[in-house]
């Protein structure tokens, strides 16, 4: 959001961030106020709808633009999708789906926060940034590893609500605590591999980091994960299984899968690990600059 509102900015207009959330009460107390400022001053010449629509606030505007996540898409929200100007996507496969639906879109890409340091160390080692989410692949990631003690390191950093027991193997540092954003981005820069094994993304916040510093990023070969990562910027790792879940498929890996990616990834030497990695950081950077010198044209584009 605040990404989106910085961008808009810097684009010469004025932003304002409404954010939604707590109790019911909050939110309609929220939704009074606008009213009542539009009641005041007219409606606003243009709202960004992030991932969420929210209906009681769609009069107040001249117009109205959408930036979806399509696996966070509600099947209530697509009656009002026709009282949206316009659909702006972060991936070729969104346009798809919301084009399909009638939407008058336009890919805009989307960009995230630029975290490499050139002064960290990087490991021949793996990094895998499991979270909160439960369609990370994580399971499979361990799995793997538990079975081959002779592969190199993996670092995996997950919430401790996520995880009944960490993994023992001696080769998996299983960090199931909260690290602060410096140390965050220390791990992210000093791992050459990242391992990705998303089931879906909207944009995928963390495959464009591991792009960003430069990794050698290991993805699920199925959309959009194979749209933001190719075969000419890291690994993609085969599904084993896709599974329909509202408006999206979900791909999840297997063991074999993250085995064949892994042993791929091991066959590289230092110069084609640089390659990759440097496609993957021009990939990140071209996206970025794309999305920020495109998105108030799209906004308002008749």
């Amino acid at each position: 959001m605040q990404l989106v509102a910085d961008v808009m900015r810097g684009a010469g207009h004025d932003v304002e961030v409404v954010r939604y959330g707590g109790s019911g009460i909050a939110n309609r107390a929220l939704e009074t106020h606008l009213w009542v400022r539009r009641g005041l001053r007219g409606v606003v010449d243009l709202q960004i709808f992030l991932e969420r629509i929210y209906k009681r606030c769609l009069p107040l505007a001249e117009r109205n633009v959408l930036i979806p996540n399509p696996e966070w898409f509600s099947a209530k929200w697509e009656c009002l999708l026709p009282r949206f100007d316009r659909v702006l996507c972060k991936t070729a496969h969104a346009e798809t789906l919301f084009r399909d639906m009638g939407c008058d879109t336009r890919r805009v890409g989307f960009t995230s926060r630029d975290l490499l340091d050139v002064d960290v160390p990087r490991e021949r080692a793996f990094f895998h940034l499991a979270g909160r989410s439960v369609a990370k692949g994580t399971r499979a990631v361990i799995e793997a590893w538990e079975r081959h003690p002779e592969w190199p390191r993996l670092t995996v950093l997950q919430h401790p609500k996520m995880v009944a027991t960490p993994s023992r193997a001696p080769n998996v540092a299983h960090i199931v605590d909260y690290v602060d954003a410096h140390a965050l981005r220390r791990m992210q820069n000093s791992h050459l591999f990242h391992l990705c094994p998303s089931e879906t993304e909207g944009f995928g916040h963390y495959l464009a980091e591991a792009m960003g510093v430069g990794a050698v990023v290991l993805t699920t070969d199925g959309p959009p994960m194979n749209e933001l990562v190719t075969s000419a910027t890291g690994i993609l790792i085969p599904a084993a299984d896709r599974i329909r879940r509202g408006l999206v498929d979900h791909f999840m890996v297997d063991v074999a899968g993250i085995e064949s990616a892994v042993a791929a990834a091991l066959a590289l030497d230092g110069s084609s690990c640089q390659a990759l990695g440097q496609a993957a950081r021009t990939a990140f950077v071209t996206r970025d600059r794309n999305f920020r010198e495109g998105l108030s044209a799209a906004c308002f584009a008749q």
